[in-house]
């Protein structure tokens, strides 16, 4: 049995400063907390604890023109959370970036894999 080969995919990071960066983790963050509505379901979705799913947002909310994020307490009625404009066009412009990179590096990428060692056995 030979070890099954699957396409390349690309992880961007885009770094605008020491601490000020989007990734695939803060990209799926905002996903799920516009699915979900909460920061905590969210973060929890993706196996994080609350208060680094917190920290991050805190961190992208800091990083751009505006929140990206915004939520309200809990109580009777319940707290929740969901994208701003900013929020979603942040999303969406990281989204589109992937794809255009993936896009843009497709034979390089082929050539990459091309390249792989076929591991017969699974060893």
């Amino acid at each position: 049995m030979t070890a099954e080969i699957t396409s390349p995919k690309l992880r961007i990071r885009i770094v605008f400063g020491e601490d000020e960066m989007i990734g695939p983790g803060k990209a799926e963050l905002l996903e799920r907390i516009a699915r979900t509505g909460s920061i905590a379901a969210a973060g929890r979705d993706m196996g994080m604890s609350y208060k680094r799913a917190w920290m991050l947002v805190d961190t992208l909310n800091g990083m751009f023109s505006g929140p990206v994020v915004v939520s309200t307490r809990g109580g009777p009625k319940g707290g929740g959370a969901h994208l701003t404009d900013l929020g979603q066009q942040v999303l969406d412009l990281y989204r589109a970036f992937e794809e255009a990179s993936a896009r843009a590096g497709e034979a390089e990428l082929a050539g990459l894999r091309a390249l792989l060692r076929d591991i017969p056995d699974g060893k």
